[in-house]
């Protein structure tokens, strides 16, 4: 069975002349097995017809965001939830400008913007529109939103002028697709375990020594795992923040607690310490409620380094280990030697005293460190957590593959 065999592939057809490839598009996954509904914005509908994308695909044909048949059954969420994956071809200057923008002006943009599924995008458009700040600063934006962009080519247009502009061919897409289901499958053998949030370390039966975190970057990496195809289990400290069924979560509240689960769900692939484990907890936490007085002494012990256990534990290490460093100053160099101590491979940076990224925030920009030479640190500017953790699983699978 070849990857693409029952698939559920939802086809946007936006307008521009390269639209009449839409058809080979549907045709060739047709025949891989897949199955395939469309979406054609009101201007596709200038390039092909309904009825030639109906006889193709076999299925019905949606183009208007409000339809009294179908008013129940609320389009926009129902096939972005059915999809496995959304493709949008041809993608135009105007589309990508849209999406861009966040526009839900038609039944295409507004599934788009409430998918959950991978999107792919397909641009075609005259080389000048390609060219244009515009365009680029768009799909850039997009890209940093995890959005994936197949294309465009260099060749002759139909407008008479050469350049690069030209939709990818069917064929050639079908291959990208097919990569990426396949990619998926062979995640499936694969184990990730995430940490987040903080933890609570106990003073008495109310009060205790915690931190900022949210855990919102951790949880988004779990998210990605799972999205990848990874068998992925999260361990988290305190927070309120839902996971998919997909996800093996693990609630745990005190540093003892999270090294305990940790431990129980070894061995992994690939491991990532995301969570703030307070560096301290209290001596000798006090079973009853401490009164209050004019001054309170607490003896502090450091915690366990649940990364540096895991690390340096060469019968359970993961073959991945990765760690994160919050961090207000002197952000490489309080990394890199993090990086050595804790004899990680990775160690993620990012400069929480940076009030729009870090604790809290749904943005992040971070500097991954590598302890292999060969690979060059690099920089992940700032975009939406989610993105983030697309790019993190991305390199983490380039480099177990």
């Amino acid at each position: 069975m070849n990857s693409l065999s029952q698939k559920k592939i939802l086809l946007i057809i936006c307008g521009g002349i390269s639209a009449y490839k839409s058809l080979e598009l549907i045709r060739l996954f047709k025949k891989q097995g897949s199955e395939v509904k469309t979406i054609l914005t009101k201007s596709a509908k200038e390039f092909i017809t309904p009825l030639s994308v109906a006889s193709l695909s076999q299925e019905k044909v949606y183009d208007d965001l409000f339809n009294a048949e179908n008013e129940s059954e609320m389009d926009h969420i129902s096939l972005s939830r059915w999809a496995d994956l959304i493709l949008v071809a041809p993608a135009t200057a105007n589309t990508i400008s849209k999406l861009r923008a966040g526009s839900s002006d038609d039944l295409a943009s507004t599934v788009i913007l409430a998918s959950d599924k991978d999107i792919f995008l397909t641009p075609a458009m005259n080389v000048r529109m390609w060219e244009h700040p515009s365009t680029k600063e768009n799909l850039n934006k997009l890209k940093s939103y995890g959005y994936k962009v197949i294309g465009p080519e260099i060749g002759d247009m139909a407008c008479g002028e050469f350049g690069e502009g030209k939709m990818t061919e069917p064929k050639d897409i079908i291959q990208v697709i097919e990569l990426y289901f396949n990619s998926l499958i062979n995640n499936q053998k694969l184990r990730a375990l995430v940490t987040a949030g903080p933890t609570n370390e106990y003073i008495d039966p109310v009060r205790f020594i915690t931190n900022k975190s949210s855990g919102k970057q951790g949880y988004a990496l779990a998210k990605a795992f799972a999205k990848k195809g990874f068998q992925t289990t999260l361990i988290s400290g305190p927070t309120n923040l839902k996971v998919d069924n997909n996800i093996n979560l693990i609630k745990v509240e005190t540093a003892h607690e999270m090294l305990k689960a940790t431990q129980e769900n070894l061995p992994v692939d690939v491991a990532i310490f995301s969570a703030a484990v307070a560096d301290f907890k209290v001596k000798e936490k006090n079973e009853r409620k401490i009164k209050k007085e004019e001054s309170l002494h607490l003896e502090l012990e450091k915690n366990v380094d649940i990364l540096n256990y895991v690390s340096k534990h060469n019968s359970l290490r993961p073959k991945l280990v990765i760690g994160f460093a919050a961090e207000t100053n002197n952000v490489e160099e309080n990394a890199k030697k993090k990086l050595m101590e804790k004899n990680c491979d990775w160690i993620i940076a990012n400069d929480v005293s940076n009030k729009s990224i870090g604790f809290d925030s749904n943005f992040n920009e971070v500097s991954i460190f590598y302890r292999d030479n060969k690979i060059k640190d690099e920089k992940l500017s700032i975009k939406e957590k989610s993105a983030i953790s697309d790019e993190i699983v991305d390199r983490v699978i380039q480099q177990l593959n």
